[in-house]
Protein backbone atom coordinates (compact mmCIF):
# COMPACT_ATOMS: atom_id res chain seq x y z
CA UNK A 1 0.00 0.00 0.00
CA UNK A 2 1.47 3.12 -0.56
CA UNK A 3 0.87 6.89 -1.15
CA UNK A 4 -1.20 9.22 0.43
CA UNK A 5 -3.90 6.43 1.87
CA UNK A 6 -0.56 4.52 3.45
CA UNK A 7 0.65 7.95 5.07
CA UNK A 8 -2.92 9.21 6.60
CA UNK A 9 -2.88 5.28 7.60
CA UNK A 10 0.50 5.39 9.61
CA UNK A 11 -0.91 9.03 10.83
CA UNK A 12 -3.94 7.70 12.20
CA UNK A 13 -2.45 4.96 13.30
CA UNK A 14 0.66 6.92 15.87
CA UNK A 15 -2.45 9.22 16.77
CA UNK A 16 -3.96 5.77 18.55
CA UNK A 17 -1.35 4.01 19.40
CA UNK A 18 0.15 4.62 23.35
CA UNK A 19 3.88 2.75 23.92
CA UNK A 20 3.02 3.65 27.74
CA UNK A 21 1.93 -0.30 28.65
CA UNK A 22 0.27 1.90 32.10
CA UNK A 23 -2.15 3.98 29.89
CA UNK A 24 -5.38 3.31 31.05
CA UNK A 25 -6.85 2.90 27.42
CA UNK A 26 -4.47 0.35 26.22
CA UNK A 27 -5.32 -2.07 29.87
CA UNK A 28 -9.06 -1.32 28.77
CA UNK A 29 -8.40 -1.96 25.08
CA UNK A 30 -6.30 -5.04 25.64
CA UNK A 31 -9.88 -6.74 27.54
CA UNK A 32 -12.09 -5.68 24.50
CA UNK A 33 -9.18 -6.87 22.22
CA UNK A 34 -9.05 -10.46 24.00
CA UNK A 35 -13.30 -10.58 24.37
CA UNK A 36 -12.71 -10.87 20.43
CA UNK A 37 -10.82 -13.53 20.44
CA UNK A 38 -13.63 -16.12 19.49
CA UNK A 39 -14.18 -18.10 22.71
CA UNK A 40 -16.88 -15.83 23.40
CA UNK A 41 -18.71 -16.43 20.02
CA UNK A 42 -18.99 -20.47 20.33
CA UNK A 43 -20.03 -19.93 23.94
CA UNK A 44 -22.62 -17.20 23.50
CA UNK A 45 -24.37 -19.28 20.89
CA UNK A 46 -24.41 -22.49 22.39
CA UNK A 47 -26.38 -20.87 25.58
CA UNK A 48 -28.78 -18.94 22.72
CA UNK A 49 -29.21 -22.01 21.00
CA UNK A 50 -30.33 -23.59 24.27
CA UNK A 51 -32.49 -20.99 26.08
CA UNK A 52 -33.53 -19.05 23.40
CA UNK A 53 -35.00 -21.66 21.30
CA UNK A 54 -35.57 -21.34 18.21
CA UNK A 55 -34.85 -17.52 18.03
CA UNK A 56 -31.42 -18.40 19.27
CA UNK A 57 -31.26 -21.66 16.99
CA UNK A 58 -31.62 -19.65 14.35
CA UNK A 59 -29.23 -16.90 15.56
CA UNK A 60 -26.69 -19.51 15.61
CA UNK A 61 -27.32 -20.89 12.36
CA UNK A 62 -26.70 -17.52 11.01
CA UNK A 63 -23.59 -16.58 12.13
CA UNK A 64 -22.34 -20.37 11.75
CA UNK A 65 -22.66 -19.82 8.23
CA UNK A 66 -21.69 -16.54 8.36
CA UNK A 67 -18.21 -17.50 9.86
CA UNK A 68 -18.36 -20.02 6.92
CA UNK A 69 -18.59 -17.39 4.52
CA UNK A 70 -15.80 -15.03 6.47
CA UNK A 71 -12.96 -17.05 7.08
CA UNK A 72 -12.12 -18.39 3.79
CA UNK A 73 -12.21 -14.37 2.22
CA UNK A 74 -10.17 -13.42 5.33
CA UNK A 75 -7.56 -16.03 4.87
CA UNK A 76 -7.07 -15.38 1.42
CA UNK A 77 -7.09 -11.79 1.81
CA UNK A 78 -4.61 -11.72 4.63
CA UNK A 79 -2.14 -14.18 2.24
CA UNK A 80 -2.66 -12.37 -0.58
CA UNK A 81 -1.73 -8.64 0.35
CA UNK A 82 0.51 -9.57 3.13
CA UNK A 83 0.62 -6.40 4.34
CA UNK A 84 3.35 -6.15 7.32
CA UNK A 85 1.73 -5.42 10.89
CA UNK A 86 3.11 -2.10 12.63
CA UNK A 87 4.40 -3.40 15.40
CA UNK A 88 6.91 -5.43 13.14
CA UNK A 89 7.38 -2.03 11.16
CA UNK A 90 8.41 0.83 13.76
CA UNK A 91 10.08 0.23 16.83
CA UNK A 92 6.97 0.40 18.90
CA UNK A 93 6.38 -2.83 20.65
CA UNK A 94 2.92 -4.27 20.27
CA UNK A 95 1.05 -4.78 23.98
CA UNK A 96 -0.11 -8.36 22.73
CA UNK A 97 1.44 -10.82 20.33
CA UNK A 98 -0.28 -11.31 17.20
CA UNK A 99 -1.32 -14.63 16.24
CA UNK A 100 0.04 -14.22 12.41
CA UNK A 101 2.32 -11.59 10.78
CA UNK A 102 0.09 -9.73 8.43
CA UNK A 103 -2.51 -6.79 9.66
CA UNK A 104 -4.63 -6.76 6.96
CA UNK A 105 -7.66 -7.42 7.46
CA UNK A 106 -8.57 -7.24 11.12
CA UNK A 107 -9.93 -10.71 11.90
CA UNK A 108 -11.41 -9.31 15.11
CA UNK A 109 -12.84 -6.65 13.30
CA UNK A 110 -14.32 -9.30 11.17
CA UNK A 111 -15.23 -11.66 13.61
CA UNK A 112 -16.79 -8.52 16.19
CA UNK A 113 -18.61 -7.00 13.59
CA UNK A 114 -19.70 -10.16 11.90
CA UNK A 115 -21.52 -11.13 15.74
CA UNK A 116 -22.16 -7.72 16.72
CA UNK A 117 -24.87 -7.95 13.66
CA UNK A 118 -25.82 -11.18 13.53
CA UNK A 119 -27.22 -11.31 17.07
CA UNK A 120 -28.54 -7.62 16.94
CA UNK A 121 -30.87 -9.09 13.65
CA UNK A 122 -32.29 -11.29 16.20
CA UNK A 123 -32.25 -9.64 19.21
CA UNK A 124 -32.21 -5.60 17.82
CA UNK A 125 -32.92 -4.68 21.67
CA UNK A 126 -28.80 -5.05 22.01
CA UNK A 127 -28.00 -3.67 18.81
CA UNK A 128 -26.94 0.03 20.61
CA UNK A 129 -24.52 -2.46 23.41
CA UNK A 130 -23.45 -4.91 20.54
CA UNK A 131 -22.40 -1.81 18.08
CA UNK A 132 -20.45 -0.33 20.74
CA UNK A 133 -18.61 -4.10 21.83
CA UNK A 134 -17.72 -4.19 18.34
CA UNK A 135 -16.36 -1.03 17.55
CA UNK A 136 -14.51 -0.81 21.41
CA UNK A 137 -12.45 -4.36 19.58
CA UNK A 138 -12.11 -2.65 16.35
CA UNK A 139 -10.50 0.14 18.24
CA UNK A 140 -8.51 -1.57 20.73
CA UNK A 141 -6.39 -3.50 18.15
CA UNK A 142 -4.80 -0.29 16.76
CA UNK A 143 -4.58 0.83 20.33
CA UNK A 144 -2.25 -2.50 21.22
CA UNK A 145 -0.21 -1.66 18.31
CA UNK A 146 -0.91 -4.68 16.29
CA UNK A 147 -3.15 -3.14 13.55
CA UNK A 148 -3.52 -0.09 11.14
CA UNK A 149 -6.90 1.84 11.08
CA UNK A 150 -7.61 0.47 7.40
CA UNK A 151 -6.97 -2.76 8.67
CA UNK A 152 -10.21 -2.71 11.06
CA UNK A 153 -12.30 -0.47 8.94
CA UNK A 154 -12.10 -3.55 6.10
CA UNK A 155 -12.36 -6.04 8.61
CA UNK A 156 -15.33 -4.51 9.91
CA UNK A 157 -16.61 -4.03 6.20
CA UNK A 158 -15.95 -7.47 5.33
CA UNK A 159 -17.87 -9.16 8.87
CA UNK A 160 -20.71 -6.88 8.20
CA UNK A 161 -20.80 -7.80 4.45
CA UNK A 162 -20.95 -11.48 5.56
CA UNK A 163 -23.36 -11.91 8.30
CA UNK A 164 -25.68 -10.00 6.25
CA UNK A 165 -25.05 -13.00 3.50
CA UNK A 166 -26.06 -15.09 6.10
CA UNK A 167 -29.08 -13.55 7.51
CA UNK A 168 -30.15 -13.05 3.93
CA UNK A 169 -29.94 -16.49 3.14
CA UNK A 170 -30.81 -17.99 6.35
CA UNK A 171 -34.17 -15.92 5.80
CA UNK A 172 -35.12 -17.75 2.53
CA UNK A 173 -34.94 -20.74 4.30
Amino acid sequence: MKGKLAQLDTALYFAVFTPSPKHWWRIVALGLSKSGNGGLYVLLAIICAIFLEQLGQQFALTAVLAFALERPVYFYLKKRIARVRPCDCFSQKALLTPGDKFSLPSGHSAGAWLYATCLSEHIPILSIPLLIWATGVSLSRVVVGVHYPLDVVVGALMGIGCASLAIGLVGML
